[in-house]
């Protein structure tokens, strides 16, 4: 077309951006001001009208128009495309549209004329040897001409003169969290310039919407790239505008607008990126209509230790840019190796060669040196040998897992890189496939990277996903170095393994894959199930994982009549979404036939791939999803009728879909004790919890102690001091509020951290506040307090009870309740704070110190008369006759400590405890003086009575 224009009005092709510019606005001013007239079109183009229209060979593209919403993480695109005919002889017009390939086409309209032609989604047949195509019509094709990651739907149709034809493509698909963000994608490459272009995404997100970025438009030399290199600007006529759960992005390029980005019409991929608010809880648990879809990537977790091999191919079809490449982004992921890790590297050709034979190496400085020299002496020679390298590296790997005390909770893999087929020893695809399965044996995952088209991507493909792997193609003239480290971010940092989201039995059915190996930072774990249960009104959830040497159990409680929140109608921008109602059981839908598709393609067994096929098949017609196993059929709907217009109907799917798990022989972490949340807790009386007020029990004496402690704001209490035999020490800082009105006090002060420190048999910390728990063993754990939970690690465990206590338990022989104190609507005297409360003091020491810690194995005894009188000690059964007396004598170590009969309430008030209450800040009850007990830090260990240390 730019040559049509050029010859007509005399620009030249080479005369600049300015000349460009210039027909682009005569363009967007003359010829394209209105072409919803078709009969006006001819009248539009001005001299010389015969010869222009020798030279037009194809239709014109009016508009190009892309609507998409996406509603949590699951979108719904709309593609809609006029092509007008301005000739005075019917013309082909060509519709082609690059999707992702992991999207599903649900729906695709054609309307020429006074003619509309739908789409039916069909089962395909075995054997289609139907050739009765209509004349003036070819079917549309959803998977021509595949690249990265991405397929093109084409369709053609002869357009008569001085008419228009219309495409409408809609398809799906579920967004994938890649290194910490989603990426939404539309390919705008309509190959010439369009009068009236306009993409607009509308996203909503419970979750609250944070990081949205629309990076420059990306060619396909960048593709899959994953990251916006010098310019980072948004597009020209781009608009974002967001509030917490909602944003709204449109691009709407003028002509003149779009020649500056690309003269022939080929803008790039629009892409916007973004993430959602979370935590480390069980995950975002979205219900509606009888659907759940649980999506869980916790964050604030240490790194699990890796012992990955490289084995890199190094065969003669290597040379050149590709081996370079691989050479560049080796050289950068060697340098992110963590010094936990361990590495080797095997190159392969015909032969095979290891850089450290029968060994894994630890990540220091002089490995790192040597493994870089090692690969940059690599040159390409030689066959490709599969089998042998995959053989090779999985029993390197093996041997070093069985012969080495590894920590148990490490990440083992393989990143496999090749650029061909096999052609040396085994060449067999099967073979190979059942050989490296055997060596593997479930035991590590195995991540394959194909570069370029000779490759064979169905075998690294499928290698990746029986052993729990994933896999990447990139085409040969793509920035391989870029793609190798971009995939090796996502997996290079392992957080969790063995996961595995459990729900009642008796609730749900036809869950997707609920047991995950290894979750790695900036992905994301989705499960989806149908709810069986309708009369429950909640939704029991628990995640088990391993980070490190710690298991964790997660778990709580989700509402099920979130109608109200999930419900998209009414929502601002969403407006005319009719398919997006149902949008979870969509998601349901489309996860558990991709699960079906990955099930038959890892099946040796003829019967079964057929019945996962039949059931893939009965799922996507009910769905009208096109898939391998359908076809999508087009069908005239009659003259004179609008296209029709889309409109999920909700099927029954009763007995389709079925429970599809790929545990691939990995095994859940061991039992966790799952007690319920709602059982009492069994705690002691000893205790500081309020204003601070402390109560001491003295089961053997039958009453109780009690004390308050006036302290500053600011102050951190030695509540525990035992560091020197059991390792352990708590204290406790104090924030500070005004006086109730009307009080003798001038300020009161409450527990707003309790710190616990143990050094037995490894060192660890716990920080508790009443928002979070930082547990801290030489990998830092951050865990909320409005969630449910429990970590445990060798000698502790730490279990929270969603907004109501922590139970830290070490060794098992010692045991805190910290209870959490929340005020809805506070008073200007009250905050926030915790309780401290000991379980079991067993494991500590008679030498144990501290406000509480000791009296813990000491007895004090109350004596009968006042301090004015001989003194007699009162047995068990006299206590009671002494209540009334007004003042009695407790005798502690010695002192003679003057004491009056109170009431105190603990256990978050819920109970009243009698005491015996020494005044002025326990003076003669306690050794020494409360300034005694000041600690300088929250981490002061004090390793004896008056004096400080840090841990």
């Amino acid at each position: 077309m730019l040559l049509w224009l050029c010859l007509c009005w005399g620009f030249s092709p080479s005369a600049g951006q300015p000349d460009s510019e210039l027909m682009a606005r005569y363009l967007e001013q003359q010829l394209l001001a209105d072409y919803s007239i078709v009969e006006q079109v001819a009248r539009r183009v001005p001299r010389q009208a015969k010869f222009l229209q020798r030279l037009e060979t194809r239709p014109r593209m009016s508009e190009f128009h892309v609507r998409s919403t996406i509603i949590s993480r699951y979108a719904f695109t709309t593609v809609s495309c006029t092509m007008v005919n301005s000739g005075s002889e019917a013309r082909e017009a060509v519709f082609e549209m690059q999707i992702p390939a992991a999207a599903f086409i649900s729906n695709f309209t054609m309307s020429i004329g006074n003619k509309t032609y739908y789409g039916e989604v069909t089962g395909k047949e075995k054997k289609n040897t139907t050739d009765d195509k209509e004349r003036h019509k070819k079917p549309p094709s959803p998977a021509e001409g595949r690249e990265n990651g991405y397929e093109t739907f084409k369709a053609s149709v002869l357009v008569p003169r001085k008419m228009q034809a219309r495409f409408m493509l809609h398809y799906e698909e579920l967004l994938q969290r890649r290194l910490g963000k989603y990426e939404y994608t539309v390919s705008i490459r309509p190959q010439q310039l369009v009068g009236r272009l306009r993409v607009e995404v509308n996203i909503l997100e419970n979750s609250g919407i944070v990081n949205l970025e629309v990076p420059p438009l990306r060619n396909s030399k960048q593709k899959g790239n994953g990251k916006a290199e010098g310019d980072v600007s948004p597009p020209p006529s781009t608009v974002i505008g967001h509030t917490k759960t909602l944003a709204k992005v449109t691009f709407n390029p003028s002509v003149v607008e779009q020649s500056r980005i690309a003269r022939n019409g080929i803008l790039g991929d629009f892409i916007i990126r973004y993430d959602v608010n979370r935590e480390l809880s069980v995950g975002d648990v979205q219900i509606l209509n009888g659907y759940f879809v649980h999506y869980f990537a916790p964050t604030d977790l240490p790194p699990l230790p890796k012992n990955v091999v490289f084995v890199l191919d190094s065969s003669a079809s290597m040379v050149g840019t590709k081996l370079k490449q691989t050479k560049e982004a080796l050289f950068t992921i060697l340098q992110d190796l963590r010094p936990e890790d361990h590495f080797n590297i095997i190159g392969f050709s015909n032969r095979i060669k290891v850089w450290q034979q029968d060994r894994l190496v630890p990540v220091t400085p002089n490995n790192i040196r040597d493994a870089k020299k090692y690969i940059h002496n690599m040159s390409p020679t030689g066959g490709t040998n599969i089998n042998g390298a995959l053989q090779t590296g999985a029993k390197l790997l093996n041997d070093y897992i069985a012969q080495n005390d590894i920590d148990a909770r490490s990440v083992s893999l393989i990143i496999f890189l090749t650029d061909g087929r096999p052609t040396v020893g085994e060449t067999q695809s099967s073979k190979i496939l059942s050989n490296t399965k055997d060596a593997i044996r479930d035991k590590f995952c195995l991540f394959t990277i194909g570069i370029g088209n000779d490759v064979d991507h169905k075998l690294l493909e499928r290698m990746a996903l029986e052993n729990c792997g994933m896999t990447r193609l990139f085409q040969e003239d793509e920035d391989a170095a870029s793609h190798l480290k971009g995939f090796y971010d996502e997996i290079g940092t392992p957080l969790l393994s063995d996961i595995r989201v459990d729900y009642p039995e008796d609730d749900v059915e036809q869950v997707t894959q609920n047991f995950f190996p290894n979750y790695f930072n900036g992905s994301e774990i989705i499960i989806a199930g149908k709810l069986i249960n309708r009369t429950s009104d909640k939704l029991h959830v628990e995640v088990t994982a391993s980070n490190s040497k710690k298991y964790i159990l997660l778990k709580t409680d989700v509402a099920i009549d979130l109608q109200s929140k999930n419900d998209i109608r009414g929502v601002p921008g969403l407006e005319d979404g009719k398919g997006d109602n149902n949008y979870i059981e969509r998601a349901w839908s489309y996860l558990t036939i991709k699960e079906l598709l990955n099930s038959r393609l890892k099946s040796d067994d003829s019967q079964e791939k057929d019945n996962l096929m039949e059931k893939a098949k009965s799922m996507a017609l009910a769905y009208n999803f096109v898939t391998p196993f359908t076809v999508l059929k087009m069908k005239e709907a009659g003259l004179h009728s609008e296209p029709p217009q889309e409109e999920f109907i909700s099927p029954s799917t009763d007995g389709i879909g079925e429970k599809v798990q790929s545990l691939q022989g990995h095994k859940a972490p061991p039992g966790i004790r799952r007690g319920q949340d709602k059982q009492r807790i069994k705690i002691s009386k000893t205790s500081a919890d309020g204003d601070p007020h402390f109560v001491i029990d003295f089961p053997s004496s039958k009453f109780s102690v009690c004390f308050n402690i006036d302290g500053e704001p600011g102050d951190i209490l030695r509540l525990v001091s035992d560091h020197k035999e059991s390792g352990v020490t708590v204290n406790g800082q104090l924030i500070g509020a005004p006086a109730p009105p009307n009080g003798h006090k001038k300020h009161r002060t409450y527990f707003s951290t309790i710190t616990i420190l143990s050094n037995k048999p490894e060192r660890s910390y716990l920080e508790i506040t009443p928002r979070r728990v930082i547990l801290d063993d030489g990998e830092r754990l951050v865990l909320s307090c409005g969630r449910s939970a429990v970590v445990r690690s060798r000698s502790l465990e730490v279990s929270i009870s969603a907004f109501s206590n922590i139970t830290v338990t070490i060794r098992d022989s010692i045991s805190f309740v910290i209870l959490i104190h929340h005020y809805k609507k506070p008073a200007p005297y009250q905050r926030n704070h915790l309780g401290f409360y000991i379980s079991n003091s067993k494991g500590l020491s008679s030498d144990s110190h501290g406000l509480l810690g000791q009296f813990l194995n000491h007895e004090v005894k109350l004596l009968q008369e006042s301090l004015n009188t001989s003194h007699q000690e009162v047995g068990q059964n006299q206590t009671e006759a002494l209540k009334a007396n007004p003042t009695n004598t407790l005798k502690v170590k010695g002192r003679l400590v003057p004491v009056v009969w109170k009431q105190r309430r603990i256990y978050n008030g819920q109970q009243e405890v009698d005491c015996w209450f020494a005044k002025n800040n326990a003076d003669k009850l306690i050794d020494g003086s409360y300034k005694d007990y000041l600690a300088s830090h929250p981490f002061d260990i004090g390793s004896s009575f008056g004096t400080i240390n840090s841990l």
